[in-house]
């Protein structure tokens, strides 16, 4: 069962945050955090990050990039990455990562390209693309989940 899921991207600063606390929203049981491959930490999100959030009524204003570490990795269920190449190294660096570690988009069967340095449009597209990915992982989270003597998902 997943309860820890881990959301990376290169520099956590844009799609990675943006990834996590849309998670972290749609599966409240479970604990959702971010991290880089090549963060410059302690850098804010981006901008554009933050705004087309707030429009969602989250707010990116705490968050500060940070890099992925051994601990983050052991201690999350699941590993959402944006590519196939940061999957690769990703369980490069870190090989117990390997089986848990997938694209946010993987049942799209698409990546989900960086919109760092890129106009607003392209980050509202990679928006898009991240709250599908969403939608996809959370219909099979949720249908991982036990069910209670309630009869309700716990």
């Amino acid at each position: 069962m997943v309860k820890t899921i881990l959301v990376v991207c290169i520099g956590n600063i844009c799609r990675s945050p943006m990834a996590a606390h849309l998670l972290q929203q749609a599966l409240p049981g479970c604990s959702v955090s971010s991290a880089g491959l090549a963060p410059p930490v302690g850098a804010p999100a981006d901008p554009r990050a933050a705004r087309l959030l707030a429009g969602d009524g989250i707010s990116l204003h705490e968050h500060r990039a940070r890099a992925i570490s051994t601990f983050m990795v052991n201690t999350a269920d699941l590993v959402l990455v944006m590519d196939n190449d940061q999957r690769d190294e990703l369980e490069f660096l870190f090989p117990q990562a390997r089986g848990k570690t997938f694209r946010l988009c993987e049942f799209l069967k698409a990546d989900v390209p960086d919109p760092y340095g890129c106009s607003m449009s392209m980050f509202t597209i990679v928006l898009e693309l991240i709250k599908q990915g969403i939608a996809s992982w959370s219909v099979q989270i949720e249908a991982t989940a036990p069910i209670n003597t309630h009869g309700e998902a716990s």
